[in-house]
């Protein structure tokens, strides 16, 4: 009964099974449970054994009761102990359901016996120290082991999305946003720069500062733009009424916090700020469910060729890459700890600035330098080693 499968058996159970219900019942009282099976074992091995010594002295005399002993032990071993427990413990459902009206049965005769036997056993497990056993409940490694084992149950894609919704606990907005420098924006007091922007975006938001790129005031729509430009009432006053005010995202704040953050405020953008206020991101829902359900297509039409493999098997690769989407796309195992990002990693091993032309080891990767800036790496070559 111990061996059944929990998750099915609360299924039964939710579909009105009596026998799953009644399995439930006695799950609940484990100690009640297993002194109701052991005192029915032990009361059927000890009344066997005296039996077969009573049989063993009267048609053979004291001298056969060792014969009897070994016999009978051989005998228990095969029929009532390896044989029915082997045979239970892989046809659990099929055993413990219909045996379970006999076991409660059998718990209610003997109940004030089996109630003496927990008390004395708790106690003495109390004076070893040992508490309450916890509650059967999956910690996330525990329900990740779960979601792989029912691969034959689901479809790889349903699979992959399970995983990744586990994994969103431990995926903070730092490791999925878009980086600072990489972020388009523009100065709402600077008419020109605005005008310029608006003319070059390629994507449905542009950020707005004042004085400062880190004094965000929000966040403008292009469709409320192409409202503007269709009344002709294109000016600096007029686009200040449609911006919208900005969302900011504490630094390390899980996805899965997050993704309800996005959904109780009605919002899809968010800045991240460290613990200064500075910016150092930005977050869209998009990113967020890209963890989920994987690589959406890009709405402008782009494809960020991060990775090209070569014919020799190695990779050409942009080390602005997350670290997170390399593991993924390589099947490797680079920490991210404190470095998010490829080139964060080698300058993070090197502590400084490389010259082309140099190779470094880490973990199961050789990471060839091709090229190099002022401001950091460029273009590194990267081979695995087995």
């Amino acid at each position: 009964m111990m061996a059944l499968n929990r998750y099915r058996l609360k299924a039964l159970s939710a579909k009105n099974n009596a026998q799953a219900k009644r399995v439930e019942k006695l799950l609940k009282k484990i100690d009640y449970l297993i002194g109701g099976i052991l005192l029915g074992n032990n009361f059927v091995n000890i009344l066997a054994a005296s039996i077969a010594t009573l049989l063993s002295l009267k048609l053979w005399g004291e001298g056969s009761v060792i014969i009897a002993s070994l016999v009978l032990t051989l005998v228990i071993l095969i029929f009532s102990e390896n044989t029915p427990k082997t045979f239970a413990a892989k046809n659990p459902e099929k055993i413990a359901l219909p045996a379970s009206w006999v076991l409660e049965l059998l718990i209610k005769i003997f109940k004030p016996l089996i109630y003496l036997i927990s008390i004395i056993s708790k106690f003495i497990l109390r004076l070893l120290g040992l508490k309450n056993v916890s509650k059967d409940i999956l910690n996330s490694e525990e329900l990740r082991m779960a979601v792989k084992d029912s691969k034959s149950q689901m479809s790889k894609n349903y699979q992959n999305m399970l995983l990744n919704i586990i994994d969103l606990e431990k995926v903070k907005v730092e490791d999925i946003m878009i980086p600072h420098h990489e972020l388009v924006s523009a100065d709402v007091n600077d008419e020109d720069e605005l005008f310029e922007q608006f003319k070059r975006i390629q994507h449905n938001r542009l950020l707005l500062f004042e004085d400062s790129e880190n004094n965000i005031i929000g966040t403008i729509h292009m469709r409320d733009i192409l409202n503007i430009y269709a009344k002709d009432e294109i000016n600096l006053s007029k686009i200040k009424e449609f911006i919208r005010e900005p969302y900011f995202i504490p630094e390390g704040t899980p996805l899965s916090q997050q993704l309800e953050h996005f959904k109780k405020q009605k919002r899809r953008l968010g800045i991240v700020v460290d613990e200064y206020g500075e910016v150092k991101g930005m977050v869209v829902l998009d990113d967020i469910l890209e963890e989920i359900v994987g690589q959406f297509t890009s709405s402008q039409g782009e494809s960020i060729d991060e990775i090209k493999i070569q014919k020799d098997g190695s990779y050409l690769v942009d080390p602005r890459i997350s670290i997170r989407e390399l593991n993924s796309k390589l099947k490797v195992k680079l920490p991210f700890n404190s470095a998010k990002t490829l080139n964060g990693l080698i300058l993070e091993q090197l502590q400084s600035i490389p010259q082309h032309n140099l190779s470094l080891k880490i973990d199961s990767l050789i990471i060839e330098i091709l090229q190099v800036s002022k401001q950091g790496i460029r273009l590194v070559k990267i081979e695995k080693k087995i």
